[in-house]
């Protein structure tokens, strides 16, 4: 397994639960927020150019999220665990009428992303760095239009099962700002976790899987830890949920 501080893991495994040197916060996504040094023009973008765009908690969210963004927007959608941007850049760069919030409190990666937005002066992405849970929690309800998390870290040993980010409490939460015809998509290269997934997504009464296949979706980029992954020999699922045709969403 990649270990997700890996330099060439950037865009890897999405959810760092139970890792951070900082204390843990009701079921912390992240996990060790520093690796190696940042470059100069690195280290200028995150003091100039991430104040900018970061999401700040301590306002009440608004009532319309597109507010949140500097050009008009006519849906969002998040993004958690983006390590560097790959595929959050990449759909913010095609889909300009949409408007992304990207989640990652790593800071080679965060640094990475927030350098590519600021040079090629992108309007429609918005970016968290602390736990994801404290922004699901913020969002307004039926608020997001797809959330995605890409290769999130499996947690294989099963006293850490309970730091996996996909579980009942935080499928609450995704269900509660999902639009009504919204998504989760989730890509994992780990049968177990895949299958992990898919058990919790049936147990919960608001959600149900709506696509798993071993073929990536239609406007997929590919990430570099996908192909780390194939080169390993481990294929990937990508799993698609979505809400119950016959759920009402919740304050």
């Amino acid at each position: 397994m990649v270990k997700p501080w890996d330099d060439d893991n950037l865009e890897g495994p999405a959810s760092f639960i139970g890792m951070t040197d900082e204390p843990r916060r009701g079921g912390s996504f992240f996990g060790r927020r520093k690796g190696k040094p940042l470059r100069l023009g690195q280290r200028q973008a995150v003091e100039t150019v991430l104040p900018k765009l970061l999401v700040d908690l301590s306002k009440p969210a608004p009532i319309r999220l597109s507010e949140l963004f500097e050009n008009s927007v006519d849906a969002v959608r998040l993004e958690i665990g983006f390590g560097g941007g790959e595929h959050l850049l990449h759909a913010a760069r095609t889909n300009p009428a949409t408007g992304f919030i990207g989640v990652e409190p790593f800071e080679s990666g965060l640094a990475k992303a927030v350098t590519a937005i600021g040079r090629e002066a992108i309007r429609n992405v918005r970016l968290y760095d602390q736990d994801a849970v404290l922004l699901l929690d913020w969002l307004p309800p039926a608020s997001i239009a797809r959330i995605d998390l890409l290769f999130p870290d499996p947690w294989p040993k099963k006293r850490h099962w309970k730091r996996r980010f996909v579980n009942q409490a935080n499928l609450d939460r995704i269900a509660r700002c999902l639009v009504a015809e919204g998504t989760l998509r989730l890509a994992t290269d780990v049968e177990s976790y895949a299958e992990w997934v898919c058990e919790e997504v049936v147990k919960h009464p608001r959600t149900i899987v709506v696509g798993d296949s071993g073929e990536p979706w239609s406007d997929w980029p590919g990430t570099r830890y996908e192909a780390k992954a194939a080169r390993a020999g481990r294929g990937a699922r990508y799993i698609t949920v979505a809400l119950r045709a016959n759920d009402t969403p919740s304050n």
